[in-house]
Formats: C-alpha cells, sequence, structure tokens
C-alpha cells in the first residue's frame, strides 16, 4: 500500500495578473497582487498534477491559506519595458484519463504570443508530456488539434485547460509583467 505524503497537493487553482511599475520587481508585485497571490511565499515546482487532485476556484483557494504561508505553484511571468512589446505568461494542465495516474502542467514565458496562442501552446506541451508518459510518441510538427485527437481516441488525455496572462508594454516604458499560475494547496 502506497502512503500519502503530507506534500501532495490535494487542490489547486489557477490564476493570473498584469503589473506596471517604474522598477522591474514592482511591476512583478503588482502582477501578483493582481492574481491574489502576492501575500504568500511563493515556491516554484515542477509540472506534475497529482492523481485526485481537485481543481477549485480562485476565491475558494485563496480562503484556505493563510498570509504569510507557503506556496507551492507552478507559475509563468514575462517582464517588458519597451512599450508596445507584447509580454505573455501560460500555465497549461493535461490530465490523465485514469484518475489514479498523475498529468501535467507546462508553463510558457514569452514575447510575441497572442493570447490564443499560448494558451495552444501551454496545452499542447503538458498533453504532449503527459502521452510520452504513455508511450506514445508523436511528430513534433503534427499540429496540436490533430495530435489533441489522437490522444482523445487512446484514452490518455481527459482534458486540457490553460490559464494565459498577455498584456502590452506601457507606452510609456513602465515595466509590464504578466504572471500566470497554477497554485497547490496541502
Amino acid at each position: 500500500m502506497q502512503m500519502q505524503s503530507p506534500f501532495v497537493p490535494r487542490q489547486m487553482f489557477f490564476t493570473k495578473g498584469v503589473g506596471k511599475h517604474r522598477h522591474s520587481l514592482q511591476s512583478f508585485e503588482l502582477a501578483l497582487r493582481a492574481a491574489g497571490i502576492a501575500e504568500f511565499n511563493i515556491v516554484r515546482v515542477s509540472s506534475i498534477y497529482p492523481p485526485n487532485c481537485k481543481i477549485v476556484s480562485r476565491q475558494r483557494g485563496l480562503k484556505q491559506m493563510p498570509p504569510g504561508g507557503i506556496v507551492y505553484c507552478v507559475m509563468a511571468d514575462s517582464r517588458a519595458d519597451e512599450p508596445n512589446r507584447l509580454v505573455c505568461a501560460g500555465v497549461g494542465l493535461a490530465i490523465a484519463a485514469d484518475k489514479k495516474k498523475y498529468g501535467y502542467i507546462a508553463e510558457h514565458h514569452g514575447f510575441g504570443l497572442t493570447h490564443r496562442k499560448c494558451s495552444d501552446l501551454v496545452e499542447d506541451m503538458a498533453a504532449t508530456m503527459l502521452a510520452t508518459t504513455q508511450g506514445i510518441e508523436l511528430d513534433p510538427d503534427t499540429a496540436y488539434d490533430e495530435r489533441r485527437e489522437i490522444y482523445r481516441a487512446k484514452g490518455l488525455v481527459v482534458r486540457t485547460r490553460a490559464v494565459v496572462q498577455t498584456a502590452e508594454g506601457d507606452k510609456n516604458g513602465l515595466w509590464t509583467t504578466a504572471v500566470a499560475a497554477a497554485v497547490f494547496i496541502l
């Protein structure tokens, strides 16, 4: 019988935000505030969605977390101080058909991607990572929509989703930060 570790998250929520300020760090802080997670000590973790983890609303998740608490999350953030530069931060999730198996979370932070393109990218990365754990190797040049149908047909990936934040760089050159995160609740 496998024991449950006290550090395996039982719930998770998604959040996102944008911040602008003349200093890079403060724009990041403002993005965290907009996302509702500035009052926590954030620890970035890698990409595994635990088996039987429940996705809850941001509001419900935040109610369970005390200010100053250590919070584990998969986070993407992107910053720029160039006027009109498009920043993007996205987190994608792929959940296995078998709820006893783990899923994958993928993050991307960069420039120039629209909301839709960033969302497709992070969902694709998460689904591809999950599929490869199931022994499915696909041509990376195949369109994601086509691969997604193959994953579903083989019963591997039940659901994908993403949270993405894009922002256009401030016209006056303020630092602009986009943040997206999957926040775990122990």
